[in-house]
């Protein structure tokens, strides 16, 4: 028996990006596709059949969100509550520094397919293989975007062999770390949005029922409840959804 190797896993998916590969990534709510270029990235968008709406969640740390991301201190609480206090993955769309070194690196095509409203979306404190990936391209200035290793609109996939063949097909490295620790959700990650100064919720996913109780509890911020999956099996919320922009 031998214990994951998550560094050498890491550096593996980080070469790989560098180099301008596609990487599918275990992380905690699911199997993600990612690319550190525009051709890989247009790749993946292409093989999951993305609409033009559908934008590209960003790789990072939380010391790059907290760099990344213009929020005001009682925002940035709730971020930090989640993520570092109760150990929540989850997904944040706010408006960003656009002169941050990371987002200067980036192909102007890849800034207009990632972002929307002046926002853009970061999924935070998704696992231990997911953070080293995060700190080694935080280092190494490299900007990862990517999103879920599906087709779009069949759902997230929580194993490797769940993933659609054409998928795993373009893929330059594939970890496989089995069963994802969110997959009772069916649903990717709970994603919320402070493009108004308000946080809102874009997407239902997974954690949304300890997420809601956390915002209430510590922030007496009531978020919608959850329709069930039978009624809206993508979690996304049309009253709160950008209209023409979605991170997913």
């Amino acid at each position: 028996m031998t214990r994951l190797d998550i560094k050498g896993d890491a550096r593996r998916i980080f070469d790989t990006l560098r180099s301008g590969g596609i990487a599918i990534i275990p992380n905690d709510a699911g199997y993600a596709l990612m690319g550190g270029t525009y051709d890989a990235v247009h790749r993946i968008f292409l093989a999951k059949k993305r609409g033009g709406h559908k934008r590209n969640a960003m790789l990072a740390s939380m010391a790059t969100q907290r760099e990344l991301h213009v929020l005001d201190q009682h925002s940035q609480d709730m971020v930090e509550m989640l993520t570092q206090d109760y150990n929540l993955t989850v997904g944040v769309a706010a408006p960003y520094r656009k002169d941050h070194p990371l987002m200067a690196k980036v192909d102007p095509r890849l800034i207009e397919a990632s972002t929307g409203h002046g926002t853009v979306g970061l999924l935070l404190n998704a696992g231990p293989l997911f953070e080293e990936v995060c700190r080694l391209c935080r280092e190494a200035e490299l900007p990862v975007f990517g999103s879920s290793a599906n087709v779009t609109g069949t759902g997230p996939k929580f194993r490797v062999e769940d993933i659609q063949p054409e998928l795993r097909a373009i893929a330059d490295v594939i970890i496989d770390y089995g069963l994802r620790k969110y997959h009772h959700y069916q649903r990717s990650a709970t994603t919320l949005s402070f493009a108004t100064g308000e946080v809102e919720c874009l997407r239902i996913g997974s954690c949304y029922e300890l997420i809601c109780d956390v915002l209430q509890r510590h922030f007496n911020v009531t978020l919608a409840k959850d329709p069930g999956r039978e009624v809206n099996a993508s979690g996304h919320l049309q009253e709160f959804a950008f209209k023409e922009v979605s991170y997913s």
